[in-house]
């Protein structure tokens, strides 16, 4: 423990455990599972509560998980600041709001990215109810785009306009767009905490959020928010793989504010799957049916095709997370509709070039790996064929972990070892927290047959590989 405040009682927690009814047992219980899933090893008992109530401070990173699990409590996103564990005010957090006003989402979304990199902590499922009601309420606002009194010249030169922000020429939008995809790509291949991921805050920051500040045409304003909002979107999925979740968090949050800010309803509906996505991957697949089908929903009249299918996917995973074997079957079964019904040699924006037939049967094998079904399992990650290799390393090698554990549940040992060992080959080249938890997943699937030789050389590769990725996600 660190007495960092003074020992004066902490009234600010008090009023919000005794408010919502948290026992101090609940609380030390909630905070010890937080702390376990980050790698941390705490013992914190209903008398490490009186002692914070009394004015303790515990060492960084516990008061955030405090903040996560009253959030939870409550439904609502709880700061550090309101429990009476607040940092400086310069060091506060930014990137949790939503504002109504457009201006003012431009304004937070600069403010959140010239910072260093977001807070740690653990993920908080409260902390996305407030911008998806937001979001689904209105998805686009009402814009002011009116052009420059000289548009043409303005544009193509980049010379100042009246108002603070330089205009976006041809070529700003092209970069941009190069800039999201390359960073997608280096994702995909190298793992969200890849220092090539670094260049995505800096493009934010240098190039993107300046141009914003302009008034563009209306066409160009909605390319250049959309843009902004697809970099915003590859920073939180990186910082999401890379083991940063608040972080992750904070960065959907602006992306999606952003994709409101342009009016472009099928980027926010894409933004919200991916929400959806990160939702299920921690834990609360509950809240992320809602926010799947929500997207969905707001998204038919203005998304294509692939984003849809996408949003159904995102559901058919929610509901395999809740063993609704029904409902996730049937969501599969729309997503796969959905694909079918895009017109041969349609051209759909590249950040879409993954959600392909291929992609739904990868997850096809998860869903099924997730009800316990491991022969409709093994049949999908059959259909999903390799993918491409080199930029789908990552993927690659999170399905080859997913279809070890299906066969460690149909009993089928040489298979999963098979399938256990091109996981690791594949995953061992990539820096995410995300592959070294499904890695872990196998280990503890292989765990009945750890006394077979073969199992045991490949346990102890998977634990050596695991020092291995925790230091190079170190640098």
């Amino acid at each position: 423990m660190s007495g960092r405040r003074p020992r004066t009682p902490n009234a600010a927690l008090a009023v919000l455990l005794n408010g919502h009814g948290m026992s101090h047992k609940g609380l030390a219980f909630r905070v010890n599972q937080l702390a376990e899933r980050d790698g941390y090893t705490t013992a914190y008992k209903h008398s490490s509560v009186a002692r914070w109530l009394g004015g303790a401070t515990p060492k960084d990173p516990v008061p955030q998980y405090i903040a996560a699990a009253l959030s939870e409590r409550i439904g609502r996103t709880v700061t550090v600041e309101e429990i009476g564990m607040g940092v400086a005010p310069d060091k506060a957090p930014r990137g949790w709001d939503f504002p109504r006003d457009r201006a003012e989402a431009i304004k937070g979304a600069r403010a959140h990215w010239c910072t260093d990199e977001g807070p740690g902590g653990a993920f908080a499922a409260s902390g996305y109810v407030l911008p998806v009601t937001r979001w689904l309420a209105v998805p686009a606002d009402s814009t002011d785009t009116a052009p420059p009194t000289d548009p043409t010249d303005s544009a193509s030169t980049g010379q100042e306009t009246g108002s603070t922000g330089r205009l976006a020429g041809t070529e700003d939008l092209k970069e941009l767009t190069d800039a999201a995809e390359q960073a997608r790509v280096w994702d995909a291949q190298f793992g969200g905490a890849n220092w090539r991921l670094s260049s995505i805050r800096r493009c934010l920051n240098e190039r993107a959020l300046p141009l914003l500040d302009a008034r563009h045409c209306e066409a160009t304003a909605r390319e250049l928010f959309s843009i902004t909002a697809e970099l915003s979107r590859v920073a939180a999925w990186a910082a999401f793989d890379s083991g940063h979740s608040a972080a992750a968090q904070q960065h959907f949050v602006q992306a999606l504010r952003l994709a409101r800010a342009g009016g472009d309803i099928e980027m926010g509906t894409y933004v919200l799957t991916t929400m959806a996505l990160h939702t299920i991957l921690e834990g609360a697949p509950d809240q992320a049916l809602d926010m799947a089908q929500g997207a969905f929903h707001r998204g038919r009249r203005h998304a294509s095709r692939r984003v849809l299918a996408f949003a159904k996917l995102a559901e058919a995973r929610a509901l395999a997370r809740m063993g609704d074997a029904t409902g996730a079957s049937t969501a599969l079964s729309r997503a796969e509709s959905w694909l079918d019904k895009i017109t041969p040699g349609a051209q759909d924006s590249p950040r879409l070039s993954y959600v392909t037939h291929g992609r739904l049967a990868a997850d096809a094998a998860e869903i099924f790996r997730d009800l316990r079904k491991p022969k409709a399992a093994l049949g999908w990650n059959q259909q999903a064929g390799e993918l491409s290799g080199a930029h789908q390393t990552r993927a690659v090698g999170l399905r080859m972990a997913v279809a070890a554990t299906a066969a460690c549940q149909a009993r089928d040992l040489d298979q999963a070892l098979d399938h256990a060992d091109h996981a690791l080959a594949l995953l061992q080249r990539v820096e995410s927290a995300r592959a070294r938890v499904y890695l872990e997943d196998v280990a503890t699937a292989l765990t009945p047959w750890a006394a077979e030789p073969r199992t045991s050389a490949l346990l102890r590769r998977l634990d050596e590989d695991k020092l291995t990725t925790r230091v190079g996600a170190a640098r």
